[in-house]
């Protein structure tokens, strides 16, 4: 939870600038910018006395925070990790946290040649949509190609990876069910 950019929203609610806050909280101009921008963390006393000068408290604060998460994310709120080993590409997670969510949608760039790591068998579902190029799905002793535009749904019973046999890269969305990557 970014703490700055709700302090920031609630803080032009009530009309007031940067300056009169920190007047009325006893605090500069550059802290509280400082806060809403996240380059500070206030103290819990601090936060405590900048939210009661904003007409709220500790309990509201963080409840509404639970109640108004995102549900639309920028490039700047995903992660990603590059495998030059064996993907030859990466992992983007387009959705922040979603370890503690039901699902958890990626988006794979596999180099040619690579592959991703073995996932070994679980409960739940795992769906695919090849977006560029062509992969190899290995389930089990099967092997299925899924060219562009393509996908492929699972019950995952058996070890599964998939793989870029081309020569080019190959994009694919991939979300599983409970989260796995």
């Amino acid at each position: 939870m970014k703490i700055g950019e709700r302090l920031r929203r609630l803080r032009l609610q009530r009309n007031l600038t940067q300056e009169e806050m920190a007047d009325r909280c006893e605090l500069t101009k550059g802290f509280i910018s400082q806060v809403e921008r996240d380059l500070a963390s206030p103290s819990i006393a601090t936060l405590t006395d900048m939210l009661q000068c904003l007409g709220s408290d500790l309990k509201t604060f963080f409840s509404e925070a639970e109640e108004n998460e995102s549900v639309t994310f920028d490039p700047a709120d995903m992660f990603e990790k590059t495998d030059e080993e064996s993907l030859r590409g990466s992992i983007l997670w387009l959705v922040p946290s979603a370890q503690k969510n039901r699902m958890e949608p990626i988006l794979m760039s596999i180099g040619p040649g690579g592959e991703s790591q073995e996932f070994p068998p679980h409960e739940g579902e795992e769906f695919g949509y090849v977006l560029q190029g062509t992969i190899l799905l290995y389930c089990g002793d099967r092997k299925f190609r899924v060219r562009s535009g393509g996908s492929f749904c699972l019950h995952p019973t058996a070890p599964h990876h998939v793989e870029n046999p081309g020569k080019r890269e190959a994009k694919l969305l991939w979300i599983s069910t409970p989260p796995s990557f």
